[in-house]
Formats: structure tokens, sequence, C-alpha cells
């Protein structure tokens, strides 16, 4: 896509229909993001929605979905007329990408059976322990697989209506193409990809199916799951009814090139150009992961480590972690509140900004608190459901860049413990890559992130566009391979995307790491206050 316009404007780009656009679903916000020839962010879109706890599972309506994808359309529109003087009636392509895993189940007609069961829940134990035992290979509780297998477990009356299964990012994909597809990353967190065919494992389908058909199943998984595409592969183009669901005016014209949907992994790699062997990035958001790609398998199975895939199919160690930034962002307003009752209004990024800086004036060690961050279970650690804590010893220093740090450090904690597993494995890690807006402020998460991991981190000047861009460049790709078929993702990357990206690297200073370790130690100690916790409110 790279130079194919050169000497034009943004307004003209955007108006002759050459812009390509990007739209991911995050936890807490729906993100839009509009690139240019050059891959530089034009314009962008947003919309803010929270997951509903709705008998004890986490869910977003399905109404609530088509809502947040019209409302995020319609302010990068409104963005886009705003700056430019036009709005796009027509895009060189488009790409849809959302948070991983959970539970989408349709009948034969297309109707949701029950309402989404997202990532968050951790309702799956027993379906994900049999499932990793008869595999032999870790199926992670938010996996698509655990969910249903769970409740073919728990007989759920709808278990045996199901006729298809999709991820957030496959299902609005489909509303918008007529293509039930999936790109090879999403698709890996639904079910163990086979990455010398790029498609479903037919071993471990033939065991689920076994074990399915005892609990009263009568089809196959595979035929319930979406077909896998790689990156740039021809997942179908915008109807017309589908250019009408993104916008309702009628204004949009159907026929732009869609790439495969993806997962927030796999734009999170793509963002912070991650896709090849031996690279390696961290995304922070609602839950934080890192995403190592492997050029061997690991020797053992680890319930900490997931094995999914990149864009292209390539296998990743992933170290997930439920719980990230939400916590922080809820001190956060908390802070933006108390400035404003003192009448003195700060807009967010102030906020961040003043109190991510105190975090680096903190103890080492974070002068005797330890915070956990668990809104949610955590798997990694052992904890069916979460509960936010403050711990400090009568002996400790409270005051405001202790506090922060230890936040910051939370944030952390429970990935650091999943990276120390893929250390004992032998996996070397040289650098890692950072994306996600805690990074918006400059050197203060990253500087303790890379304490935490005991490696440099890097952030780009991209990184706080992260998974919108990300699937943007992904759409970006399809548009270019058109006319480019031999050329791989990381290569594009390379030459057209990152060839003159300017990264931000910092290395660990001693102390940090030093006191990050004293830190972590309190933390495995204090789990036990969690549980605890747990069981009594």
């Amino acid at each position: 896509m790279t130079g194919q316009h050169i000497g034009m404007s943004a307004s003209e780009v955007i108006g002759s229909g050459r812009a390509v656009l990007g739209i991911e679903f995050g936890s807490t916000n729906i993100k839009a993001s509009l690139i240019g020839s050059n891959h530089e962010q034009l314009a962008s879109g947003h919309h803010a929605w929270e997951n509903q706890f709705v008998d004890r599972r986490w869910t977003y309506s399905r109404e609530a979905i088509v809502a947040g994808l019209q409302e995020c359309f319609a302010d990068l529109v409104n963005e886009c007329e705003q700056q430019y003087s036009v709005r796009p009636s027509n895009f060189a392509a488009i790409g849809i990408s959302a948070m991983m895993h959970g539970y989408l189940a349709f009948d034969d007609a297309g109707q949701l059976l029950v309402p989404f069961r997202t990532w968050r829940n951790t309702s799956t134990e027993r379906a994900a322990e049999e499932l990793s035992k008869a595999f032999e290979f870790n199926v992670p509780q938010r996996w698509s697989v655990a969910h249903y297998y769970q409740a073919l477990l728990d007989n759920e009356e709808h278990a045996a209506q199901v006729a298809s299964l999709n991820t957030l990012a496959g299902f609005v994909h489909q509303q918008l193409t007529g293509r039930r597809v999936l790109g090879a990353g999403d698709a890996s967190g639904m079910f163990p990809l086979d990455s010398s065919v790029l498609g479903y494992d037919t071993k471990f389908l033939a065991t689920f199916d076994s074990l399915a058909q005892s609990l009263g199943a009568t089809g196959t998984l595979g035929e319930l799951l979406p077909e896998v595409l790689p990156a740039g592969a021809d997942a179908g183009s915008l109807t017309a009814q589908g250019a009408l669901l993104l916008d309702p005016s009628g204004q949009l014209q159907p026929g732009a090139q869609c790439c495969p949907p993806e997962g927030d992994a796999g734009t999170g790699m793509v963002a912070t150009n991650s896709v090849a062997p031996h690279t390696a990035n961290v995304s922070v958001g609602t839950s934080i992961f890192s995403m190592v790609v492997l050029d061997a398998a690991l020797r053992e199975v680890h319930p900490e480590i997931d094995i999914v895939t990149t864009p292209t199919g390539d296998p990743v160690a992933m170290v997930h972690c439920n719980n990230g930034a939400s916590e922080l962002a809820s001190w956060a307003s908390v802070f933006g509140q108390f400035a404003s009752a003192l009448g003195q209004q700060a807009s967010d990024d102030e906020v961040y900004q003043a109190l991510l800086t105190s975090a680096l004036d903190g103890a080492v060690d974070g002068g005797g608190l330890v915070a956990y961050n668990y809104l949610s279970g955590e798997p990694v650690t052992g904890l069916a459901e979460g509960r936010p804590l403050l711990v400090r010893t009568p002996d400790s220093t409270l005051n405001l860049a202790n506090f922060m740090r230890t936040q910051v450090y939370s944030m952390f904690a429970t990935l650091s413990v999943g990276m120390e597993i893929l250390g004992s494995e032998g996996v070397k890690i040289q650098k890692m890559f950072a994306h996600g807006g805690i990074f918006r402020t400059a050197q203060a998460a990253q500087r303790l992130l890379a304490a935490a991991l005991n490696v440099p981190v890097s952030v780009g000047s991209t990184a706080q566009h992260g998974g919108p861009w990300g699937i943007a460049v992904l759409a970006a790709y399809r548009h270019y391979v058109g006319t480019n078929p031999t050329v791989s993702l990381a290569e594009y990357l390379n030459s057209q995307v990152f060839a003159d990206a300017q990264l931000d690297e910092v290395s660990p200073l001693p102390q940090d790491v030093a006191g990050y370790a004293d830190y972590l130690n309190s933390y495995r100690a204090g789990l036990a206050i969690e549980h605890a916790a747990i069981k009594a409110i």
C-alpha cells in the first residue's frame, strides 16, 4: 500500500476511498483507526462500553455489540468531517478485531442461544482440566472449546442446539461480509491449530468428538468452528447489508476488501512488529498478556502458558493474565475526581501523567505496600474470582509515590510469574516490545515493566494506537498482497510499515530489578490473603 498515493492530501485519500479502516472491540472501548498510504493514522473513532455481570457471567449483549460498532464508526466519520471536511463513503480495505476467546453459540438460524460469555469468565475449570489432560496440551479456561465442553458437562439445554461457534471478531466480520471465517491467531484461541497445515488439529478434534459424544453431542466440532485463514487471505468484502449495518445513514458503499478477522493478541503482534520467531511483545489493557513467537515446541505442558499462533499461523507462547490496567484506571478516576473537587480540572492524560511519573519516585520495593489488581479471577495464580486489595505493613510508608509504584507493579506481577516459567523452558528473550494506552506517559510504565521482566522494553510511536491500528495494517496487507502475492507479512511489516519506525528503548535498572524481586516475594506470600478475601467477602 505504501507509496501508491504520493502527493495526495489526507482529505483526497479519504474522499477517494483509498484509506483503510480498522475497528477493534476491546473490553472497555471500541476503537477505530483510519490509516493512509504510509500507514499513518488519519483519524480515529471511539465508543466506551462495559461488560455486564449477569447471572454470574461476564457478558455483552448483541444489541450493545451492534450499537457500539455503529457509534464508533460514526465517531470516526465525524472526526474525518471535522479535520478534513470529508465524510468517507468507501474504503480500500476493512479489518475487524476483538478480544479473543469466549463463547458465542448460534442455532441453525443464526440466533444467539445464550448471552455472549467473554474471556473474563472463569466457570470452565473442569472442562479446561479434562480437555488439557485428554489432549496433553494446555486448554485455558478462556478458550471457546472449554466453554462449549463445559456446557455439555453441565447438560445445558442449549448445547444440543449449537449449529456454529464464533468469536466476537468473527461474528462482527460475518455480519459485514456474510463469511464465517477467522484469522489464524483468533482461531487458535478457539481450538488448537496445527501450524503445519494451518488448520484445526485433527487429532485433537477426533479426541474432542469422542468425549463430546459421550455427553450427548450429535455433530462434530469441526462443523461448528469457523474456517481458518492466514493473514492476507481473501476474507470476503463489505456487502450492501454490512455497509448499512456499519453506517445506518446509507452513505457507506459496499465493496471494500476485508482481511481475516483477528484477535487482539494478533493485532498487538502486528502493531509491535512481533510476528517473526524470537520476537516478543506485551499488550496492556483490561487484561495483560505477552506473546513470544517460538522456533521450537516447549518441552512440557504448562497451565500458565497458552500455545496460540501469529496471524500467519506460527506458534506463539502466550502468558495471559485476566487483570491488567482496570484497577489502575479506577484509581486514576478517583484522583481525577479529587482534583475536580479541589476546583482543578485535569484531563485523563494529565492525571495519568502525574500518577505514573510519581511512581518512579517510589521506593524500589514499594515501601512495604502490596497491591492486587484482581477484579476478576486469575487462572495463572489459581484464583477463581477477584478482590482488589491494598495491603501494607504497619511500618510501611504510605505516600503517593509508593502507592502508585505498587499499583503499576500489580499490573505486571502475574505476568512476570508466567514469564518465569518460559525462562525455565530455555526461551530467551532479548527485547520486549510493548503497546497500550498506559505507555502514553513516556518511560514510566515502560521502565517498571523492564524491571519486572528484566529485559529491555521498546515502545514505538504507534504504541498508543494499539490494536485498532494493528488490524488496519492487516487490512492494508490484504489489499497489498492482491498485487504482491509472494510478500510475507513479516516482510511487509519490515519493509513497508516499520522501515523508518522510531523506537524508545528502556533497559532495566539494577536497583529496580532488585526492588521488584523483593516486591514479588511479598506479592506471592500475600496471595493467601486474596484466597481468604474471596471466601470472606
